[in-house]
C-alpha cells in the first residue's frame, strides 16, 4: 500500500489502536564533568546500582558491549503528573566521559491516538527539565572527587521514545507506515493537528525492522518502537543523545578557545618594557587542546558496533537523525585549527627566543669592545 492509499480513510484505519502494554521514556543528557570514576561512583551511591550492558536479543558476538559500561542507578521518584499520564520511576545513566542522562519512564496503556497529547506535554516540559538538572545536582554533591571538573553545562540535550511491546489486538508492524503513517508522524512530530503528506513522509522515512512484528521508528525529536524486546534499541538511541549533548558542549566550548586563542595572538608580546612570551599561555592551550581531543575519542567509541548488524543499522540511522557525522567534522576542523594555532604561537615563541639572544650576543661583543677602553 502506498502512503497516498494510507493516507485515505479505511476499515483498518478508522479502527481504534488500544496500547495493551507499553512505556514512555522521555530522557533528558546533561554534561555534568569532564570525566566520571564509575568504580568510585558505584561505591559512592548508595542507591541500587548496575553496570549497563546491551541485551543480547539479536545473534552478536561476546565483545559487543560498551567500554567501559556505563553505570546505571535506580532512584527513589515521586509521581509526575503529565496530562492523562504521569511518571513511574526515574533511571539515571553515568558514562565515564562525564555525560549523565536522565530518563523518566511512563507507562502507557490505552488508545494509540492519545499519544500525540503526551508528546505534546512533554515537549519543552519545564518541570521535567527543572527536575531532572535538579537530580543531577544532586548526583555531583554524592559522587564528590569522584566526578573530575564537576560542572553542569547550561543546555540540555532531550529525547522521547515511545516503546509499545504489544497492541490490545494483533498488528502487524506493517500498518504502522501504512494505515497508521499519519498518526505515528503526529506522535514523532508532538503534533495535535493533522500534518500535511510531505511532512508525514519526512516523519516516517527513517525506519528499520528485524522482523515482522516489530518496527522502529526515528525522528529528530522523537522516537517510536513496537517491539517486545526493545530494550537494546533504546539503550542506542539514548547513548546517541548523550552523543549528541556532548557534540554541542565539545563545539561550544572549542569556540570558546579559539576566540580565546585569538585574541592571545593579537597581543604584543614584545617591546619595551614588555619582555612576555608565550610559555604560559602555549601550556593552557596544550592543555585545552589535549582535553578536547581526549573528549571527542571517548565519545566517539563509547560503543562498539562491529559484528551487531541490526543495532548498527539503528545507531547508523540515529546518526544521520542527529547529523553526528556533521558535527563529527565541525569537532574535527575546530581541532585542526586548534592545533594550526599551537604551531604558530609555538613558532612564534622560538622566534622571540631567538630574537633575545641574538640581543644578548649583540651585547657581550659590544661590552667586550668596550670593556678594554674603560679598564
Amino acid at each position: 500500500m502506498t502512503l497516498a492509499n494510507a493516507l485515505r480513510p479505511t476499515r483498518s484505519a478508522s479502527r481504534d489502536l488500544e496500547i495493551a502494554k507499553g512505556t514512555c521514556y522521555a530522557l533528558f543528557a546533561y554534561e555534568a564533568a569532564y570525566a566520571l570514576d564509575l568504580e568510585a561512583a558505584d561505591r559512592r551511591i548508595a542507591a541500587a546500582t548496575e553496570r549497563q550492558t546491551v541485551k543480547q536479543k539479536r545473534r552478536a558476538p561476546a565483545y559487543f558491549e560498551y567500554r567501559p559500561a556505563p553505570l546505571r542507578v535506580m532512584v527513589p521518584a515521586q509521581s509526575i503528573a503529565l496530562g492523562e499520564y504521569c511518571t513511574a520511576a526515574v533511571e539515571l545513566v553515568l558514562y565515564d566521559f562525564g555525560a549523565v542522562s536522565v530518563s523518566y519512564a511512563i507507562p502507557l496503556a490505552g488508545p494509540f491516538a492519545s499519544l500525540p497529547a503526551l508528546a505534546g506535554e512533554l515537549w519543552g516540559n519545564e518541570t521535567l527539565l527543572a527536575d531532572s538538572r535538579r537530580r543531577v545536582e544532586e548526583l555531583l554533591a554524592t559522587l564528590g572527587d569522584a566526578a573530575d571538573r564537576a560542572r553542569i553545562a547550561p543546555f540540555v540535550e532531550d529525547y522521547v521514545v515511545f516503546e509499545i511491546e504489544e497492541f490490545a489486538s494483533p498488528l502487524e508492524s506493517e500498518s504502522l507506515w501504512t494505515d497508521q503513517a499519519a498518526m505515528v508522524a503526529r506522535i514523532l512530530r508532538a503534533e495535535p493537528g493533522v500534518l500535511s503528506r510531505q511532512e508525514i513522509e519526512d516523519a516516517i522515512a527513517s525506519r528499520l525492522s528485524f522482523g515482522p512484528d516489530d518496527v522502529t521508528f526515528i525522528d529528530s525529536d522523537a522516537a517510536l518502537l513496537f517491539d517486545r524486546e526493545g530494550e537494546d534499541v533504546r539503550a542506542v538511541i539514548e547513548l546517541a543523545n548523550t552523543q549528541l549533548l556532548e557534540m554541542r558542549y565539545l563545539d561550544q566550548d572549542l569556540d570558546d578557545t579559539l576566540e580565546a586563542s585569538y585574541a592571545m595572538l593579537a597581543k604584543r608580546r614584545w617591546g619595551v618594557g614588555r619582555p612576555t612570551l608565550y610559555g604560559r599561555d602555549l601550556r593552557k592551550l596544550a592543555r585545552l587542546q589535549l582535553d578536547h581531543a581526549i573528549l571527542f575519542e571517548q565519545v566517539s567509541n563509547a560503543l562498539k558496533l562491529i559484528g551487531e548488524q541490526y543495532l548498527t543499522r539503528v545507531y547508523q540511522m540515529v546518526s544521520r537523525r542527529f547529523h553526528l557525522s556533521d558535527w563529527d567534522a565541525t569537532i574535527s576542523r575546530k581541532l585542526s585549527t586548534l592545533e594550526s594555532i599551537y604551531t604558530k604561537t609555538a613558532d612564534r615563541q622560538s622566534t622571540l627566543r631567538m630574537e633575545i639572544l641574538e640581543w644578548i650576543i649583540i651585547a657581550l661583543i659590544a661590552a667586550s669592545i668596550v670593556l678594554p677602553f674603560l679598564q
